[in-house]
């Protein structure tokens, strides 16, 4: 079963990132929405958009979804969602919000119900609760409310996607690496003689423009050298998961990816491997005022 995927970008981004996923998934549905770009996957789909799209900030996971009226209606909405599919009581947890024209008062205190959810989950099903870990939490879930509707999203990226793993010093003011890659993106970068040659950068500053340029033209991933939430996550955990990574060679090279990058296709094991947790939308109406 496949579950709803949202990439969100930068404004005015939206057609370089829906361009970039579909070369990397030719097979797969991928439509343009403000701030980001929506399709639907599985595990496999997972791993290859956060390993190696440059623009989006993060990978999420839709798991439920509904109308809300107040905090009570987006506790409910968290505990329709089986959270025991992601983590144990052994994992920590945090939850984000973000809102659009909501009628809430206070993010932080539907954040809370979210986190309350997840937590009354875990224990009627174990007897344990997770713990909230604020600076590197095991699961990260990521909260939208709207005018009327909400969504409860599992972040598998972690860390912002725009933190590659190579930088060591930032130094003063750097250009984040998704606001370069869409710059090249912008500019038909491709890092061969036949569609642009050379790259001119006047204002080089800490270099973020040329490196991230020198990685499309070596055909380097841009998460090569750093780790993703979702390894730490259930549904990835499996030994068949786990050596489907190691055999596709993503945590060494990834030169045999961009010579065959026009015909991606998914490893057999990857391929067999789809998600055991099902996305939870809300059909029941609102609690009567």
């Amino acid at each position: 079963m496949a579950l709803p995927i949202f990439l969100p970008c930068a404004a005015g981004v939206e057609c370089f990132l829906a361009d970039e996923v579909k070369q990397l998934l030719p097979n797969v549905a991928v439509h343009t929405a403000r701030g980001g770009v929506a399709l639907e996957g599985g595990p496999d789909e997972v791993m290859v958009l956060n390993l190696e799209c440059r623009l989006p900030q993060r990978v999420l996971l839709e798991v439920a979804e509904g109308p809300y009226h107040d905090e009570h209606d987006l506790y409910e909405l968290g505990r329709t969602v089986d959270w025991t599919q992601w983590i144990t009581p052994q994992h920590t947890i945090r939850v984000d919000t973000t809102a659009q024209r909501s009628p809430l008062k206070s993010l932080n205190f539907a954040a809370l119900r979210i986190k309350d959810a997840v937590c009354d989950v875990m224990r009627d099903a174990t007897g344990e609760r997770p713990s909230v870990d604020t600076q590197q939490p095991d699961l990260q879930v990521v909260l939208h409310v709207g005018p009327e509707r909400a969504s409860i999203y599992v972040d598998s990226s972690g860390e912002p996607l725009f933190k590659r793993g190579w930088r060591e010093d930032k130094g003063d003011a750097p250009l984040k690496e998704t606001l370069a890659a869409a710059m090249l993106a912008a500019a038909g970068w491709r890092g061969t003689p036949e569609q642009g040659g050379g790259l001119h950068d006047p204002c080089c500053g800490s270099g973020t423009i040329a490196i991230e340029a020198a990685q499309i033209a070596c055909g380097i991933a841009p998460g090569l050298k750093r780790r993703f939430a979702f390894e730490r996550l259930l549904p990835f955990v499996s030994t068949e998961m786990r050596g489907a990574w190691q055999r596709s060679g993503w945590s060494t090279s990834r030169g045999a990816m961009h010579s065959a990058r026009g015909s991606r296709r998914p490893s057999p094991s990857m391929a067999a491997t789809r998600w055991s947790v099902p996305r939870r939308r809300c059909r029941t109406a609102c609690r009567a005022r």
